[in-house]
């Protein structure tokens, strides 16, 4: 029997590591849970804002922290900062969480399923 992987994305770390433990049961051969962003290094960091230092717009309004000018301003031109964004942290669908699976080809239907009822998105 032949490999197949499966990718799909959660609003939640915790969504997606229930969907690994069932996955688990299926003899999977490999999970991984990953978050991402849009921008390199984002951070979510709280900060008050009149006693330290601002370094752009994006820095204010979704309170990130990414340190690259050219990525600064590239985050300064995202909706989120328009107060006109229902994206949230993982844009528009809030699905920031990926889940990587292999699994036999034998399995793959179940695992698929078994990620749908969950709310994962593939």
């Amino acid at each position: 029997m032949g490999e197949k992987n499966i990718l799909a994305y959660f609003k939640s770390p915790e969504e997606a590591e229930n969907v690994a433990r069932r996955l688990q049961s299926l003899r999977v051969q490999d999970v991984s849970i990953n978050r991402f962003s849009r921008y390199p290094s984002q951070s979510y960091d709280l900060m008050n804002s009149i006693s330290t230092s601002i370094s752009g717009l994006a820095s204010l309004t979704q309170q990130t922290s990414i340190g690259f000018p050219g990525a600064d301003i590239l985050s300064a031109a995202d909706p989120t900062n328009s107060g006109m964004s229902d994206g949230g942290q993982g844009g528009p669908t809030g699905h920031d969480v990926l889940l990587t699976a292999v699994m036999d080809e034998e399995v793959h239907h179940q695992a698929l399923r078994i990620i749908e009822e969950a709310g994962g998105i593939m």
